[in-house]
């Protein structure tokens, strides 16, 4: 629950930022599709924002202050041994690391639509890496150990872009259309609307 009240808090305090970029966004992406004739499909739609969101809401938190770190890190392993397996740190620095770039795999081989794993894990590796440099001069530190991290995050994305690639491909065909995944979305975002009310206490 920890990690969800950070991320939760993370989005308050970056709301009107994404509020302005999902409205701006938007409108220009719908007047382009009825510029140009384009076919609307909700779920690619959706997909692309909620990238655009991701990397909004990451830039967020690998800008602030880290309150885990003794310093630079140039040696590999040493900042993932400091935490005792199962503690909070544990799971924040080491899990957290790896979970949070897991979407960022996702993201990368579903735009790319690779199903070779080099792509993105040059993405990853050259975006985790220009994170860490520029923390160096931001108050935060570099550790060489996110970014192994960041990279393991990155493949499972992959891995789990192929897998759910695999199973699209062996559905009926009915279940491959736009029209089943446009209402998923639907219904996914009406979950996230839900359970982000909750989490602020407002009951639906």
């Amino acid at each position: 629950m920890g990690l969800q009240r950070e991320a939760f808090n993370l989005v308050m305090s970056a709301w009107p930022m994404l509020l302005i970029f999902v409205v701006v966004l938007t409108t220009i992406r719908i007047n382009y599709i009825l510029e140009k004739g384009e076919r609307f499909v909700l779920y690619k739609e959706f997909f692309s924002l909620a990238f655009v969101i991701y990397i909004l809401l990451l830039f967020g938190l690998v800008t602030n202050t880290d309150v885990h770190s003794i310093g630079n890190n140039f040696i590999p392993f040493k900042e993932i041994m400091r935490y005792e397996f199962g503690s909070k740190y544990f799971y924040w620095n080491v899990v957290g690391n790896i979970l949070i770039f897991l979407p960022f795999g996702i993201f990368i081989s579903a735009y790319l639509n690779s199903q070779k794993i080099n792509r993105p894990l040059l993405i990853t590796f050259i975006t985790s890496l220009t994170i860490e440099l520029v923390q160096m001069f931001i108050g935060r530190s570099f550790d060489v150990d996110d970014i192994f991290l960041n990279c393991v995050g990155g493949i499972c994305g992959f891995l789990l872009f192929i897998g759910l690639s695999a199973i699209k491909r062996h559905l009926p065909k009915f279940l491959q259309r736009d029209i089943v995944y446009n209402i998923l979305t639907v219904v996914f975002i009406i979950f996230i609307i839900v359970y982000v009310c909750n989490l602020w206490g407002v009951k639906i």
